[in-house]
């Protein structure tokens, strides 16, 4: 399978932060089990954009970690064990901790990349995928690519 994770470019440019490799971990936290929960796995390849923005980097999965269940402690030893890699420009992590403790979520991914490379940029498709997708799995990203 392969992956295009959306990102928000309005909060920081954490996909600039994964290029450069001072984040090398992307973290999606769920209400319910959505993509990419269950569906990607080690090896795959995952493909970055900016929300509104075309296709511009591609790495590969080197790991990843699910967690359910999730409640104010759990989500607290998440943060403490790998904060500074999900959001390394936190300068107060007490104060990010406290404020996703808040937040209603339920489960949460963890998805480590590598061999990350700036590529092409190439428009895609989402007909079908949903206006709010943030993360779109398919057998083959051609076949959503804008030619």
């Amino acid at each position: 399978m392969e992956h295009i994770i959306f990102m928000n470019k309005k909060t920081d440019d954490f996909l600039k932060r994964i290029v450069t490799g001072e984040k090398p971990i992307e973290s999606r936290w769920y209400k319910h089990k959505y993509a990419p929960w269950d569906r990607i796995k080690a090896g795959e390849t995952v493909y970055f954009k900016n929300s509104g923005e075309k296709v511009t980097v591609r790495a590969v999965v080197k790991e990843i970690m699910q967690f359910e269940n999730l409640d104010e402690e759990k989500i607290e030893k998440i943060w403490n064990a790998y904060g500074k890699e999900i959001n390394p420009i936190t300068k107060d992590m007490k104060s990010t901790i406290g404020l996703e403790k808040a937040k209603p979520y339920k489960y949460c991914v963890l998805v480590w990349v590598k061999d990350v490379k700036e590529i092409e940029p190439f428009a895609i498709d989402k007909t079908g995928y949903g206006n709010m997708a943030a993360w779109i799995v398919v057998d083959d990203v051609n076949k959503i690519r804008v030619k």
